[in-house]
């Protein structure tokens, strides 16, 4: 257990000593990848070739174009993927890394502003870098001081910080990142309404206060969602009803064919628009000191009810 966390230890503190030597070549490297309308191109061997693949991946999904290159394919036809002028970011702790020193002439000619993310300031790599972004680290973090841990996981650091810093650049919205996520859960959280899958009001148990508690249990059994809403006379949301209710109710009162639906609703629930992201209806249900798993719908302007929402139809799969 100590070993696992003086590890994390390490590499917060690498961390947080390349935050403090950042200086001005961060936005140096953001205005270079600004500057040009195409693509990004991030190469890296080994560890780094991974930790590469992510910054890739950050970098597309946040607004801003990118390839993983691997180094040794791009020595056999690869480079095609390049267009004059497409900027690279090379990884490499020990800014020695012979793959990508064979790639440094290829790039020149294609004229190809490079970044690198390196851990080795006095190194063949550093000395042909137009920008450099320090990534540094005094010993890696595993027992042996061997393992690519502090010094990976501060190229992570460093790449995400760049992602970070374009997004900015780029006034990258919720909405923007949304319309690059349109599967998975975030993008479903961002990218869908409450009325995309909430339960209409006719598939939903409903009570007036008077409700008998067998009638009001008939109801919820039927429509199987796990609460009713109340109504009162005009058909405003009067309070809900969930299945803890029910047990606390049976738990707490002896006589309980004198229990109605206004004994044991909450009332003045808390209730979302349609027009809500699930994002939003998340929140309102996880986001406070006694979780929620439904939320009623009313429409903004009117107060009309709905319908019902449930955390279960928030984490539902979408297909596209």
């Amino acid at each position: 257990m100590s070993v696992a966390k003086e590890t994390l230890k390490s590499e917060a503190d690498a961390i947080l000593q390349v935050s403090s030597r950042l200086g001005d070549n961060i936005d140096a490297a953001v205005k270079i990848i600004l500057n040009y309308p195409g693509k990004t191109v991030v190469a890296g061997m080994g560890k780094s070739g991974h930790i590469a693949q992510k910054i890739a991946a950050t970098l597309c999904s946040t607004g801003t174009p990118s390839v993983f290159l691997h180094p040794a394919e791009a020595l056999h036809g690869d480079l095609g993927v390049y267009e004059a002028g497409d900027p690279t970011i090379l990884i490499s702790k020990s800014g020695s890394t012979n793959e990508l020193l064979r790639l440094i002439p290829l790039l020149r000619s294609l004229k190809s502003p490079l970044i690198a993310i390196i851990g080795n300031l006095d190194s063949p790599l550093a000395r042909e870098a137009d920008v450099i972004l320090d990534a540094c680290v005094e010993r890696e973090a595993d027992p042996l001081g061997l393992a690519p841990t502090a010094s990976a996981i501060t190229a992570l650091a460093l790449g995400d910080a760049l992602a970070s810093a374009l997004m900015s650049a780029r006034r990258f919205t919720e909405q923007d990142f949304a319309n690059f996520h349109p599967a998975g859960q975030l993008g479903r959280n961002l990218w869908l309404k409450v009325a995309d899958v909430m339960h209409p009001k006719n598939r939903v148990a409903q009570a007036s206060p008077d409700s008998a508690l067998k009638e009001l249990i008939i109801s919820m059994t039927q429509y199987n969602l796990g609460a009713a809403c109340v109504l009162d006379e005009n058909e405003r949301l009067a309070g809900i009803i969930t299945d803890g209710d029910l047990r606390r109710a049976l738990l707490n009162h002896e006589e309980t064919w004198t229990l109605r639906a206004a004994d044991m609703m909450t009332r003045s629930p808390v209730t979302i628009s349609p027009h809500a992201a699930l994002k939003e209806a998340l929140q309102l249900m996880e986001d406070r000191p006694s979780q929620i798993s439904v939320l009623p719908v009313l429409e903004t302007s009117t107060n009309r009810w709905l319908g019902l929402i449930r955390v279960h139809d928030i984490y539902q799969p979408m297909l596209v």
